[in-house]
Parts: C-alpha cells; structure tokens; sequence
C-alpha cells in the first residue's frame, strides 16, 4: 500500500482521507482545523503537526485547499515550503479551487522545473 500525504480536510478531503486510510494506505493528514484532524485520526488517519510532514517521505501529496492563494502558501512559502520536503518521484495532486494562472505559476515553480 502506498503512503499518501493528505493537505486539507474539509467536506471533500476529509471523506476522501479516510476512504484512504479504510483501502489500507498509510494516510498522513494535516489541517488547521483541530476538528477535522480529530474526525481523520478516528477514520485511521496519522496526523502530522504540519503540511510539511505529512508531505515528507509520502509516494503520493494531495491537496484540496480553498484557494490559489492557500495553494501557493503551502507549496511555496512559510517555514517548510512542500516543495522543499516532496520527494523527486511522489505524485502531486492538487484538487484544490484553484486558477488556472495559478496552477500554472507552481508546475513552473516545481524544483524539476515540471
């Protein structure tokens, strides 16, 4: 089974998270919201104390995030940006409400340069 870091747990990440961690993959989940990390730890969900750890060593990154502007925060700025910690070979997927622009500015933002 895989190891899937899980950024986001709202009305749609959340269910998803554990639909995850229920197949069997090794779920590492981050979010600010103490509810939702609560309601992914009792789904079989490991919490992380940041998007960086649930990132690091993870063969696949999901994030379902509210905005562009929460996107480009997570992968790019703060103490650990995402793409310092993501493995050269994981899987990024972003299901987040994004912009195009956006979406576009981080492939050309990614080390490999995407």
């Amino acid at each position: 089974m895989a190891t899937i870091g899980f950024i986001g747990l709202g009305n749609m990440g959340g269910p998803m998270a554990a639909n995850l961690a229920k197949a069997g993959h090794q779920v590492k989940v981050f979010d600010l919201s103490e509810a939702a990390l609560k309601a992914a730890a009792e789904h079989g969900c490991n919490v992380m104390g940041s998007a960086a750890d649930a990132a690091r060593d993870s063969e696949f990154v999901i994030s379902m995030l509210p905005a562009g502007q929460h996107v480009e925060a997570v992968y790019l700025n703060g103490d650990t940006p995402l793409f310092d910690v993501i493995s050269a070979s994981a899987l990024i997927i972003d299901s987040s409400t994004i912009d195009a622009a956006t979406a576009k500015r981080l492939r050309r933002s990614l080390p490999n340069g995407g």
